[in-house]
């Protein structure tokens, strides 16, 4: 059982994404270029893209948009060559952070994000300096009240690894990252929608902030976060309201 909310937290962090939703469409356009590059246009064959054109549908993205950035991956258009690179770094009180990067320039991505870390109070790491913190792993949220014992019955069927209840009632799904659409899908089947639902780097252990030491780290990730060639930003840090 979590010390903190989980509900309380995932609310938070989802309201301060709503706020920032005119980045999510260019995200996920690259998300789908680079998934179609590396893994073929086929997304029945490619779970890394399918996993993506199902969260640009849910984010409702035009299909000709979701079609249109496919073919930029497999050359069918032309388009910017994207690189995947993570950074490492440190926030406040020396809490963990993963920041990783679809740029067509790797100078200008490590400026930034050096520059973001640095300027509110945090430092950025060396490869391997935080990772080991974090698993690798899909992850599906499910609001409180969601019958537990169906969850755990499909959950487990399906090929997921661990069903955790928070509480506050909140049930969280952990899959291994290549079963993720998998058992994504097969609760979707049994009418289970989760409210978050995301291949991630989860925390192994997590630090709560609250007070100024609160404002100082959320400041350090709204910086990471508003930068073009950032995609995903994970923290051990749990920012308490």
């Amino acid at each position: 059982m979590a010390g903190h909310s989980k509900w309380a937290n995932i609310q938070h962090r989802k309201g301060r994404q709503d706020a920032k939703r005119g980045k999510i469409f260019t995200k996920l356009i690259k998300e789908i270029t680079v998934a179609a590059r590396l893994g073929g246009g086929d997304a029945a064959m490619n779970p890394r893209l399918r996993a993506a054109v199902a969260e640009a549908k849910e984010e409702n993205m035009p299909s000709d948009n979701i079609t249109r950035a496919i073919k930029k991956g497999t050359g069918e258009l032309e388009g910017v060559n994207y690189e995947e690179i993570r950074y490492e770094g440190y926030g406040i009180n020396g809490a963990a952070i993963i920041i990783d990067c679809l740029t067509d320039n790797k100078q200008r991505a490590v400026a930034d994000v050096r520059h973001a870390l640095t300027k509110f109070g945090g430092n950025l790491g060396t490869d391997g300096s935080v990772a080991f913190m974090f698993k690798h792993c899909g992850s599906l949220v499910y609001e409180p009240g969601t019958s537990e014992d169906k969850v755990m019955e499909v959950a487990l069927e399906a090929g997921a690894e661990d069903i955790v209840t928070d509480e506050d009632g909140s049930i969280e799904v952990i899959t291994p990252a290549n079963e993720f659409v998998a058992v994504k899908e097969a609760l979707e089947s049994a009418g289970l929608k989760a409210v978050v639902a995301e291949i991630t780097m989860k925390p192994m252990s997590e630090v709560e902030f609250a007070g100024d030491d609160a404002v100082k780290m959320q400041k350090i990730l709204d910086a990471l976060e508003d930068l073009d060639d950032v995609q995903d930003v994970y923290t051990t840090a749990v920012i308490e309201d």
